[in-house]
């Protein structure tokens, strides 16, 4: 036998065996129960299709090709705009993702009763899907991609060595979880550590994020915000007295017990959203979520309690800027969605709306003289149905437009939290300028203004800096005259 027939020989019997590997690949993934979410994702399927195109060697070489391209996209755009490092090549970094990320019956179960409430059938089928799991993460980024280039004839790139592009937190308890599922040879035997570790930071998305909105259409859904807006408590100057009752409400609601439904009302820039959004930085940890949803959107109140009841997280639902025309019928729906409806409230929901009436929906006098004209006989019961809707927020919280006095006072104090250092009379003649020049006496106002002072500051400062740096390429000679350095 010659040396080329030999070789020849070798990738005939080695073809046959690699395409068993990836059919082996296969039927791990199709073996999937508990957790068969884990691999139902765009990049999932991508990967499914290139092992089943694999596993038929030549035969679906194109099939091969176009799964491997789709699924290198998938994991360019997630790997390479990941604010945290990976943990192995990108398709293993992708899988360990969304085993923590996917919505199981396995995780579902650890969230509301941790490991020791966990089935025996359960535990055994989510101790049997991990073995399989295991079996699709040990198929790296190299191998696959030298196995699509002999299938395909043509060489392909790997994605073992994308970047991150980082900024983020290197080190968390998610992190830490998934870089013991790579280093461990046995999944089956982590069981218990991902059902602790879901107890502890909550299941799928709802452990992932803290900030969702609700995008309607059809069917709707919850799309998580990745960078939500970083407003503290701390942050917010003045209004103390006016954000009270929304604190306590909110620290009654995370600690499980009864809230209300809170209507922040006022004039504009007040600080009624930013009081919201700095909820879920002050109460996030204590498992408070915060879903944005828009006005048009409310006809799916019913659909998004659906999606949360059950859960152990705490959700507060945001509609900021809340007000309806006569002509929009959607206050309704809400009315009976907040109270009045058959079905009971879920306890772990709460509405936070803001809005510049109080009442939310027009009243008009003609409402009152309707009854000459369309021969409504009682239309006070027409202006009564209109103003009822504002009755089903237990607590009214009131953001009136502040005095001169209470505006300048939150200039200074915004002022001194930044480390401006303006003398008081500058500062006060200033800020004045500014609300008439802009928009007026508010919260926002102060807040513009004092944004506007740090941008000078650090303007002055670069210019401080630059005046430094040429100074010091240059040395004065003794006849005093400037020579640059050499």
């Amino acid at each position: 036998m010659t040396r080329r027939a030999g070789a020849h020989r070798g990738r005939a019997l080695q073809r046959p065996a690699e395409a068993a590997a990836w059919d082996g690949a296969r039927q791990a993934a199709a073996s999937l129960v508990v957790l068969r979410a884990v691999l139902e994702d765009r990049a999932g399927a991508a990967w499914r299709d290139l092992v089943a195109a694999l596993s038929h060697g030549p035969a679906r070489a194109a099939a091969a090709t176009t799964a491997y391209a789709r699924l290198f996209s998938l994991l360019a755009d997630e790997a390479e705009l990941s604010a945290t490092p990976l943990v192995g090549d990108a398709w293993q970094h992708h899988l360990l993702s969304r085993l923590l990320d996917a919505e199981t019956p396995f995780s579902r179960k650890a969230e509301a009763g941790g490991w020791d409430a966990m089935g025996p059938a359960l535990a055994a089928q989510a101790r049997a899907d991990l073995a399989a799991l295991e079996r699709c993460y040990r198929l790296t980024g190299p191998a696959l991609a030298t196995a699509v280039a002999r299938t395909a004839g043509a060489p392909v790139t790997p994605w073992d060595q994308f970047r991150p592009l980082g900024g983020g937190p290197g080190d968390s308890p998610r992190l830490a979880l998934m870089r013991r599922f790579h280093r461990t040879r046995g999944w089956d035997r982590l069981a218990r550590a991902l059902a602790d570790h879901v107890a502890e930071h909550g299941a799928g998305m709802f452990g992932r994020y803290r900030a969702f909105r609700w995008v309607g259409g059809r069917g709707g859904r919850l799309e998580g915000i990745r960078d939500p807006d970083p407003v503290t408590l701390n942050d917010l100057v003045g209004y103390e007295v006016e954000r009270q009752p929304v604190l306590d409400n909110t620290r009654q609601f995370v600690a499980g017990g009864p809230a209300n439904n809170v209507l922040l009302y006022g004039d504009r820039g007040t600080g009624k959203s930013s009081t919201v959004k700095a909820l879920l930085n002050e109460y996030g940890d204590l498992g408070l979520r915060l879903i944005e949803v828009a006005k048009e959107d409310l006809g799916d109140y019913a659909a998004i309690l659906d999606r949360l009841r059950g859960r152990r997280e705490r959700f507060v639902l945001f509609v900021d800027d809340l007000s309806f025309e006569e002509h929009e019928t959607q206050y309704k729906a809400l009315k009976a969605a907040l109270e009045g409806g058959l079905e009971a409230r879920a306890p772990n929901v709460i509405l936070y709306a803001t809005s510049n009436r109080r009442h939310l929906v027009t009243e008009r006098f003609a409402d009152r003289r309707r009854a000459s004209t369309d021969d409504e006989v009682h239309p006070e019961d027409a202006a009564q149905e209109k103003l009822s809707l504002a009755d089903r927020f237990g607590i009214h919280a009131p953001f009136l437009v502040p005095d001169q006095e209470r505006y300048l006072r939150i200039v200074a104090e915004l002022a001194s939290h930044h480390g401006l250092r303006v003398p008081a009379g500058e500062l006060r003649r200033r800020a004045l300028v500014w609300s008439q020049w802009h928009n007026g006496l508010s919260c926002r106002t102060a807040r513009q203004f004092i944004d506007g002072l740090r941008g000078e500051a650090l303007l002055a400062q670069a210019r401080s800096n630059g005046r430094a740096r040429r100074a010091r390429g240059r040395v004065t000679p003794r006849n005093g005259s400037a020579a640059p350095t050499r």
